[in-house]
């Protein structure tokens, strides 16, 4: 991969920049990095930041960069390609547009077919997010590391064969973040119910979090296992499993991340169709 990766985005909301702030001196320098948005006041705090440099109308420049980041909204995707398309030569597509599938997009673009799509999450936005990435067949080795490289800016990365596996990434991952904020919202609500302050319910509810995931993480055992010992039975944590059990908490789980999917699969058909 090259040394200095000339990226373009199309658009620099909250994603873009967490994407050039994790790119900007870092494995590029910034000035190697163009975006192009519609809002001056965005482009000047990112020039401003990062050192990159800003437009707010895409030109015949962009046929140099090597790779071309969509980060605009999923409803303005079709558009921006359609502006895009006589400045695209050899160059790697990364959609970061949720919901978009590759193909639509290839054929939004004539056939193009350097598109690698993604599917990252908010904790991308302080450097802590997992990323599900998925490449066209024509996608070479080489743009296969670029967008790795752009999207390990962000957090980790974890490729899938079968862009339909993207729609489970969505759920389990892109979604996630809210399940484990509705977690911690109802530890906190438990913790003052049974009498400690907002600050403190909320202060541990977040730290066992933190500390659970990376104990997880860290451990060569199985999260079965780490749970069954902090379980004793007869004891506290027994009890709270129990109730969790009685009331099939893990299957509700698995519904809502099934049904997560399924909507994923469906916007992907409502863009798709309402685009062409």
């Amino acid at each position: 991969m090259k040394k200095s990766l000339k990226t373009g985005f199309i658009g620099g909301g909250n994603m873009a920049s967490a994407l050039i702030g994790g790119m900007a001196g870092k494995i590029t320098p910034g000035e190697q990095i163009h975006v192009v948005d519609l809002n001056p006041e965005a482009l000047s705090s990112l020039k401003s930041q990062f050192g990159v440099t800003t437009s707010t109308t895409m030109d015949a420049g962009l046929a140099e960069y090597d790779v071309l980041v969509l980060a605009v909204k999923p409803q303005q995707i079709r558009d921006v390609v359609s502006s895009l398309l006589p400045h695209i030569q050899q160059q790697l597509i990364l959609s970061v547009a949720a919901g978009i599938r590759t193909a639509d997009l290839s054929r939004w673009m004539q056939g193009y077919a350097s598109i690698v799509r993604t599917m990252p999450n908010t904790p991308s936005l302080i450097g802590q997010g997992v990323t599900g990435l998925f490449a066209m067949d024509a996608v070479t080795d080489e743009q296969r590391q670029m967008a790795e490289a752009i999207m390990r800016a962000v957090g980790s990365t974890l490729w899938v064969e079968s862009e339909n596996l993207l729609d489970a990434v969505t759920a389990i991952s892109g979604s996630g973040p809210a399940y484990v904020f509705y977690f911690i919202e109802a530890l906190e609500q438990a913790g003052k119910a049974l009498g400690l302050s907002g600050k403190q319910a909320a202060s541990l509810a977040m730290a066992t979090f933190r500390g659970a995931s990376e104990l997880a993480e860290k451990s060569s055992e199985p999260v079965s296992t780490l749970r069954e010992r902090v379980t004793s039975p007869g004891g506290t944590t027994f009890a709270a499993l129990s109730v969790m059990e009685e009331n099939r908490i893990k299957d509700l789980i698995i519904s809502a991340a099934k049904a997560a999917a399924a909507r994923s699969v469906e916007l992907g058909e409502e863009f798709g169709r309402d685009a062409g």
